[in-house]
């Protein structure tokens, strides 16, 4: 049987009418499930006790470079802009099983696209464990109105690989290959790193096409935050490339626009 096609019906796209789809109320996927939540009290008084004990680990990350350290559980980690605007990458791994690593899809799933205070830091399946609550937020930025946020878990982190894709130039010196450095001081490997939390950062997608943007962080000198370690932790942390955000990636960002952060950890007595 030989079938006839009516080329005036569309079939190879010619002569398509643009379709009216039924508009429909959103619906969100995953409202705020009674695992995702926590108890504030509980967490208020965990981040007392450990700004009340003793300071276990200080240090700062140099500009354009990352490092790794650990925490044990109930341990309270600061991270502060020490000089200018500055934007982070993080990466975080079960101490006791790096294969535990974190899952920004499922994070921004159960949370929101930006993290702040009392979200949580989710582990890839089939664990699927918060791995770090956060409990304090010096910016408390909201949604803006272009729907930007800061402390994304939306971006994947720069990398040399895109860079060459976007420029055709080599190069070394991304978030991506200082945690790779990281990671390889600390036992791992580059397949070790994963889509990272992306502290201080303020992005959103545009409203016509949907693409990813970045604004200038809104982050300033002293600016901080804070997360309490669910369980034992290697944490990594890279100090981006492109300092505060304000230069599209493929372009030269100025040395003086990047900067250092600093790490503090607390352990309650």
């Amino acid at each position: 049987m030989i079938r006839t096609v009516d080329s005036k019906a569309g079939w190879c796209g010619r002569g398509d009418k643009k379709r009216v789809f039924e508009n429909h109320k959103p619906v969100v996927c995953y409202d705020k499930p009674p695992a995702a939540q926590v108890d504030r009290a509980e967490y208020d008084g965990k981040r007392s006790a450990a700004l009340l004990g003793d300071v276990v680990q200080d240090f700062v990350v140099p500009k354009r470079s990352a490092m790794t350290w650990t925490m044990q559980q109930g341990d309270l980690c600061r991270i502060t802009l020490v000089a200018g605007s500055q934007v982070g990458d993080m990466n975080f791994w079960n101490l006791d099983n790096p294969a535990e690593r974190f899952y920004s899809g499922k994070t921004r799933q159960l949370h929101s696209s930006h993290l702040s205070t009392y979200d949580r830091l989710w582990s890839v399946l089939p664990y699927l464990r918060p791995m770090a609550t956060v409990v304090a937020d010096s910016i408390k930025y909201g949604i803006d109105a272009d729907g930007a946020g800061v402390h994304d878990v939306i971006g994947t982190r720069c990398d040399d690989y895109t860079y060459k894709l976007i420029t055709g130039e080599e190069r070394w010196g991304s978030c991506h290959s200082y945690l790779t450095k990281a990671a390889k001081e600390a036992g791992l490997s580059e397949r070790d790193v994963h889509d990272v939390w992306n502290i201080f950062m303020c992005t959103g997608f545009t409203k016509d096409t949907h693409q990813y943007f970045c604004k200038p962080s809104p982050a300033r000198q002293g600016d901080y935050i804070e997360f309490i370690a669910d369980m034992p932790l290697l944490v990594g942390l890279s100090t981006c490339p492109q300092g505060d955000v304000s230069t599209p990636v493929g372009q030269v960002v100025p040395e003086e626009l990047c900067h250092p952060l600093g790490v503090q950890v607390f352990r309650a007595k």
